[in-house]
Formats: structure tokens, sequence, C-alpha cells
């Protein structure tokens, strides 16, 4: 917290759920952090929603339960709310407003920083280059991760996003540069939080690991502070501790709807299916501080992970974060029927900025072409698929056939794989030539021919079929 505190303020007027409407103010603003005092001496925190003329409406982080309007005395910083930054927060468990929820002292830090970030210059920001490797084979291979992207993953309720939001976390990896992540929960039910904490339990033991936890009983204004604040003490870990950080955030549409309800409660108009006409400069204010920065180390990379209500992909939250973010990775009900995990829709996926990423001198020089034979081939056996629905499969050409071949391949050999189960990229790769090599030669003309002649005198004859 930062700030003076130099005036104190007892005019509470009213005290509704867990808002306080404090009269006879002056100079204050918007966001400002706020101390409440209470008779008994104990002390609270809430961030200013709303102010009008001199009345200021203040939401408060504990609730209001026990305040009394006659006893309560009200502080105002002056500022936003401002955090110790640095790597005091590795290895810490901690409340989506950063209080310790793992038995440690607070998190303490020689620079402090607002939470609201400052935004990166243009002309100093650095291309992606570079990819984030993450274990998970569908990614990593078909929609690679790159260093200072924004990538989400769309995803509808009853499957397994926060599982597989744990595996990035878990497993990620910047090879032996220094590397972190930053984990944002916000919404979880305390199962999910236990589960998260479970997942990431060894990553967090290695000092690698700064996990963030707003549980759905947690109060909604916190729930706005988490993304900020995990993003502000991933920006210090990046450019000024020289890290690539990897900043996960789930669910966003959990943050969403709590933005809807503090709007709501400073009696905004709403717009588009009740969220507030800033939702996507909100998002944007957001998903925009990852990147890299020129002349300096590190880098803040963020995989936003959100549930689509009723899996409507034009829904405001997934729309507009498409909008914003640079591809997406999206979770499949067909193949998690199919008890594939993690059921990744391949064609429905993309990496925008995966050539910048990936290929020769980054990945493996194979690798733009395998992805792209492999995208092309899935496509193919999708409308086989529907072909064989109509007329059955007996009825389809043997090469017709070898897609379907293709298709059980890839969803067994290549996109299967256990929760806990890391990848190589080699290892990965040469799975999707397993896959590829399902077909005939005539139809992988994307691939180089002497690379492919090659693959094909290696190949198992049986997997040759």
């Amino acid at each position: 917290m930062s700030g003076g505190y130099e005036v104190e303020y007892t005019a509470v007027r009213e005290l509704h759920g867990p808002l306080v409407v404090v009269e006879g103010i002056t100079g204050v603003g918007w966001d400002e952090y706020v101390r409440i005092t209470l008779d008994s001496g104990d002390r609270r925190h809430g961030l200013v929603l709303e102010v009008d003329g001199d009345l200021a409406v203040v939401q408060v982080f504990e609730d209001t339960a026990g305040m009394s309007p006659d006893t309560t005395r009200i502080a105002f910083a002056g500022t936003p709310l401002h955090v110790p930054v640095g790597d005091g927060w590795l290895g810490r468990v901690c409340n989506g407003r950063g209080e310790p929820v793992d038995g440690g002292p607070p998190v303490l830090g020689r620079v402090r920083a607002a939470i609201g970030g400052t935004p990166i210059n243009p002309a100093r920001r650095e291309p992606p280059t570079e990819p984030v490797l993450t274990g998970v084979a569908a990614i990593d291979v078909l929609t690679t991760l790159v260093r200072g992207q924004k990538l989400p993953v769309f995803s509808v309720a009853g499957l397994p996003h926060l599982e597989l939001a744990i595996q990035v976390a878990a497993q990620s990896s910047c090879g032996d540069e220094p590397f972190s992540v930053v984990f944002a929960g916000m919404g979880l039910t305390h199962a999910d939080a236990a589960l998260v904490r479970e997942g990431l339990a060894e990553r967090s033991a290695d000092g690698e690991l700064v996990l963030l936890l707003n549980t759905a009983d947690d109060p909604v204004i916190e729930r706005l502070l988490t993304p900020r604040l995990a993003l502000t003490v991933a920006e210090d870990l990046a450019f000024r501790g020289g890290r690539h950080v990897l900043v996960v955030m789930s669910d966003m549409t959990a943050y969403a709807e709590a933005l809807r309800e503090v709007s709501a409660a400073r009696g905004e108009v709403p717009a588009r299916r009740a969220y507030p006409g800033y939702l996507y400069s909100d998002l944007a204010s957001l998903y925009e501080r990852c990147g890299r920065i020129r002349d300096r180390p590190g880098s803040v990379t963020v995989v936003p992970v959100l549930t689509m209500p009723a899996g409507d992909i034009t829904h405001p939250v997934p729309d507009l974060t498409g909008y914003i973010t640079e591809g997406q990775i999206v979770l499949s009900n067909a193949i998690h029927a199919q008890g594939v995990y993690p059921p990744v829709d391949a064609l429905a996926s993309l990496s925008r900025l995966m050539r910048k990423g990936a290929g020769a001198g980054r990945t493996r020089e194979d690798h733009l072409p395998v992805a792209g034979q492999l995208i092309a081939a899935l496509a193919r056996a999708r409308q086989v698929r529907e072909l064989a629905d109509l007329i059955g499969e007996q009825a389809l050409s043997p090469v017709d056939r070898r897609y379907l071949d293709l298709e059980q391949a890839f969803l067994r050999r290549l996109l299967a794989q256990r929760p806990g189960e890391s990848r190589s990229l080699n290892e990965s790769l040469d799975e999707a030539w397993h896959v590829l090599l399902t077909l005939p030669d005539g139809e992988l003309g994307m691939l180089p021919e002497a690379l492919l002649v090659t693959r094909r005198a290696s190949a198992d004859p049986e997997e040759d079929g």
C-alpha cells in the first residue's frame, strides 16, 4: 500500500453489503486505495468505486460485517494500489490481492509498483522471435507459443481447461534461460484451488512460481485486482530481473463477470449482455502488458484461459479476446467425449506468431512444414469423415480410408497425453511424422521430398502401412 493517509473521514452515510458510502470527502478519485479502521482497531481495505461531489462509494475487500457507521474511520491513500515487487514473490502462495495464504510472512520488496502498470512504448517493443515450449505436444507442434505472445485457451464448462492450464504452467520452459511462471486463478472453487496448488507444488518448491488464488467466495473487487497484480509481479521479474515469465490467467470469464458486477454497482450504463461498454479496453489493458522490450532481457508471455458460456464463441468475452490476442487454442467437446486429453481442436486453433518462433534455428528445421502438412491432412480427414457419415466407410476410396486412419493416429498418438506427461519437442515432432506417414507419399506434397524419403526409409514397416 502507498500514500500518506493524512486525513481520516468519519462521516459514513451508509453500509450496504460490501459497499461503504462516505460523505464530506475532497480530492478523492476513482480506484484510490482505502484503509478502513474499525472501533476495535481492526483494519480493512478497499477501493473507491465512484465519486460524486462530496460522496465516495468504497468497495470493502473483507465485506462490511461488524462495521458501524458511527465508529468507522476511512482514510484515502491518494493513489491506486501499489505493491512490493521483486524475487520475494517466487515460491509464494497468496490470495487475489497478494496476502500470503501459505503461512509465510508478508511479501516484501525494496521497490513498489502500481498494479495498473505502465504501457510499453510501441517503439521499444521487440517482436516475438523465440518459443516457449510447454511440453504439450498439440500446442508445441501446431500452435507454438512464442515469448511475448498472448495466446488464449477457449473452452466450455465441463472440459479440462484448468488441468491444461496447470500442465502448461508446470511444464513450460525456455531452454536454459531463467524462467518463471505467475499463475492467477480467479473465481476458483476451493477444490479447484487445491488442485492448482497440488499441480504446481513442485514448480513452487523450486522457486519458479508465483501463485495468486482468488476463490469464488472472495470479494468480487479482489477478482479485478488479481490479474493486474500478477502482471505487475511478472513485469518486474521480466524487465528488472531478466527472466522469461509466463503468466497463466484462469478464468477470464469470471474476471469479466466481476467487472460487470462492479460496473452495475457504479451505476454505469450497461452495453452488450450487460457488460460495461469499456470491456474491450479493460481486457486490452491486461493482455497488452505482455511483450519484450528492446535492450532489456526477459519477456512476459500471457496465456488467458476462458470459458465460453453455452459454448458461444460470439459471446463478448471470447469475441473481444479474439480481437486483442494473437490466435487461440480451442478445446472440443467432441474430442473430449472420445476420452482424449487434452481435447484440442487442431483445426479451430492457431498461433499467428508461430512462424516467428518456430523453424530452423529456433525449434527444428522440419517443424513448420510438418505442422502445415498435418493441418492440411486433418482438414481433408474431416471432409472424408463427413462423407463417410453419408455413404459409409466401405464406399470410400483406399486413400480416403487412409485419411481416416490418420485422424485416429493423430488423436491417439500425438494429441493424447497424460496430464502430468511432458514431451520434448523432438518427441512430439517424431510422433507427428508417425501420424503423417499413415498417408502415401503422393498425399504429402507440402513436405520436402528429400526429407520425406529419409523419414520413410527410417520408418517402421508396420507403421508405414
